[in-house]
């Protein structure tokens, strides 16, 4: 696929390059700040928060650990199954450390809330959150984030580590997906 056809399937861009970087530096400033002096590990879900962490951790100020989990809610549609699966597990023991999950985006909260609860019962010290993108009209329960980058429609977005059918994770900005791309998928 090349550069011209991705840009053909989007709709418009929702959030610039300029400002996914402009709110990444802002959450890290506060972030180094608050965890001054504690050893941090960074948790990102693969694949969509890839990028959120690179970027992330490559704005902090301290020094941090990172490590990954791959949980799967979605399968091939838009929409959320509600079963969570895990892909892939942490490999650090997070006995006694303080967290911060960084995400791409929080929908239902579904996965989220099942990750943060999974993450105490393991015996973290703390765990926070922060996401970069949230949807605040597709939420089924309540989680608490911490860190917020930006509030967006209820419109399905790809980019900056966000995908359909595993494609657009390439883009270096939020963008909504042209209906006729995922026709006959639910949104």
């Amino acid at each position: 696929m090349q550069i011209a056809d991705i840009k053909s399937d989007i709709d418009h861009e929702l959030v610039s390059k300029e400002q996914i970087e402009s709110k990444i530096e802002e959450v890290a400033a506060r972030v180094s700040k608050d965890y001054q002096g504690k050893s941090l590990l960074l948790v990102a879900v693969l694949k969509g928060a890839v990028n959120t962490l690179t970027a992330f951790s490559q704005a902090l100020s301290i020094p941090v650990e990172m490590d990954f989990m791959s949980l799967s809610s979605y399968g091939l549609g838009t929409t959320s199954t509600g079963t969570i699966t895990i892909r892939q597990d942490l490999s650090t023991d997070i006995t006694g450390r303080d967290v911060l999950i960084v995400e791409d985006i929080v929908d239902s909260g579904n996965t989220l809330k099942w990750l943060v609860g999974d993450l105490k019962r393991r015996g973290a010290a703390s765990v926070e959150v922060f996401a970069l993108l949230e949807k605040p009209s597709r939420r089924e329960v309540e989680v608490d984030v911490k860190y917020r980058g930006y509030d967006i429609p209820d419109e399905f977005v790809v980019g900056f580590g966000l995908d359909f059918g595993e494609k657009y994770r390439n883009l270096d900005s939020i963008a909504v997906l042209k209906p006729e791309v995922y026709q006959g998928e639910q949104v």
